[in-house]
């Protein structure tokens, strides 16, 4: 068993990365894992087995992508007042695993039920882990980028590993004479409910390393009352199961609260706002900036789970550098398999470019975050230059595209993430990583009505019409992303007096 550290001795480690990051990688490596997995499953189960046309899958998994996202919100408020990070992340867990189990036990006629689960469980689980990783630094550690980069390669780790076997066992192209055709998807989804097992374990056993990081900020209240709003929060997040069923299955509840979220998030922040200094006041307008900005950056580079798994299926071959492997798994893993080739190198660069104080400042960062997302959509533009009539192009210059946009990734995801901890006063910081995460539930949703408009114009059309039609689609998305790019570094002088000390 772990020997309990103090806060100080724990930020005080030596070397590049605390240990305790080590244990939060595996259990986010599983669980994301588990999360990937089922992400690249939605849009090819919703149009294979549930029957639904390509325009409606993309609006379904655009809002119940935006759901899971948009929870990361309730779950960090939950995680500030009552729970703490490690119940909230605990409690998160367990409901992602009764979601996957359900999924896995009979998918078609109990696929909003587990969708729900596992939405309300990300929302507990996904923004306190990362809370717990910015809890380790000092204000101020150099350090924190790279491991916030190292934190993400575990991310990636798990998306690669999942995101590639659930899909290809659904669609048979991995240990297809071990699984029966009929029950590949509840295998598949059942890969997820296992590793998120796995994944839980390995945070309880870990823990006790975290010392005085996490625990409930009712502490000093008495044990009664913590423990009634504790089971309050635990009954109301159950109750909440089928609302998020109503509100999935049924895509323009979706928006209505999507016009609420997001304006409500942003009230509710500037009221927080008034029990803090002048100074912590213009770290979180910075904070804000970033917010806005990360929900352009998500809302094209989620095409891939969405308009991306159709293209992939539909309009490219099965070759990646003479090697047959599944279109749609590569699609869904390769991103994940550059970020972990390159994340800790790319962590290295900044920690080295900082030393030498060269080092590029986050709004900067930002926006060449967007020039590479560019860059990889013109790629998957270009991919119609090397059709066939039949309407497949080149696997290996897909893959490219994806290599050019991990780079883009690189330079906002991981370092967003730690710019939220560093900009937010330590009591709103499960709340500004929620808001973080909320960015991304507008990322997903405009993902989905993005894709959706890209498959209504390609309706009825041949395979190759409709290749055309997705990536002319993809130019005008690299072109946004160029402008949005350009713009954040013209207005990087600004943003970087808002930040202050904050590099």
């Amino acid at each position: 068993m772990e020997k309990n550290q103090t806060l100080e001795q724990i930020r005080n480690f030596k070397g590049a990365y605390p240990k305790q990051l080590w244990y939060l990688f595996f259990s986010e490596m599983w669980e994301r894992f588990s999360f990937y997995g089922m992400r690249g499953m939605l849009v090819v189960f919703m149009v294979s087995q549930l029957g639904m046309d390509d325009k409606t899958s993309q609006l379904q998994y655009g809002a119940t992508q935006a759901w899971v996202y948009a929870f990361t919100f309730i779950g960090g408020l939950f995680a500030d007042k009552i729970l703490g990070f490690r119940k909230s992340l605990f409690w998160g867990g367990l409901l992602m695993i009764v979601g996957s189990v359900i999924l896995a036990v009979d998918p078609k006629n109990f696929f909003f039920l587990g969708i729900s689960f596992t939405i309300v469980g990300t929302g507990f689980f996904k923004p306190n882990i990362s809370s717990i990783v910015g809890q380790l630094y000092h204000d101020g550690d150099v350090r924190r980028d790279a491991g916030f980069s190292l934190f993400y390669a575990g991310v990636n780790l798990g998306a690669l590993i999942g995101g590639y076997i659930c899909i290809a066992v659904a669609n048979g192209n991995l240990w297809s004479s071990f699984v029966p055709e009929n029950l590949r998807w509840n295998y598949a989804f059942g890969f997820a409910s296992i590793v998120m097992i796995v994944s839980l374990l390995t945070f309880t056993q870990t823990q006790k390393s975290l010392g005085e990081i996490g625990l409930s900020p009712l502490a000093a209240l008495q044990a009664n009352k913590r423990k009634t709003l504790e089971l309050v929060t635990y009954i109301g997040s159950l109750a909440l199961v089928p609302l998020i069923i109503l509100m999935v299955a049924n895509t323009k509840y979706t928006d209505y609260f999507m016009m609420v979220i997001g304006p409500a998030s942003i009230v509710y922040l500037f009221i927080e706002m008034r029990n803090f200094s002048v100074a912590e006041n213009k770290k979180l307008l910075a904070a804000l900036v970033f917010i806005i900005f990360s929900i352009f950056f998500w809302a094209f580079f989620e095409q891939s789970g969405g308009s991306l798994s159709l293209f992939a299926l539909n309009n490219l071959d099965n070759k990646l550098i003479g090697i047959e492997l599944d279109p749609n798994g590569v699609n869904n893993s390769a991103n994940s398999l550059f970020v972990i080739i390159f994340a800790a190198l790319v962590g290295i660069v900044w920690v080295w470019m900082a030393k030498r104080k060269i080092e590029p400042n986050t709004v900067v960062k930002f926006g060449l975050g967007f020039l590479f997302l560019a860059g990889g959509f013109w790629v998957f533009y270009y991919t119609k230059f090397f059709a066939g009539p039949d309407g497949k192009t080149s696997l290996d210059l897909f893959t490219l595209g994806w290599f050019v946009i991990t780079f883009g990734e690189l330079c906002l995801s991981p370092i967003g993430m730690s710019a939220m901890t560093k900009l937010s006063p330590q009591r709103t910081q499960a709340v500004i990583m929620g808001m973080w995460f909320l960015a991304s539930a507008y990322g997903q949703y405009f993902a989905g009505l993005l894709g959706a408009n890209i498959a209504e114009a390609s309706e009825n059309a041949t395979n190759l019409e409709k290749l055309n039609t997705y990536a002319d689609g993809y130019q005008q998305l690299a072109v946004y992303a160029l402008i949005a790019g350009v713009l954040l570094i013209v207005i990087s002088p600004l943003v970087k007096k808002l930040m202050q000390d904050v590099k």
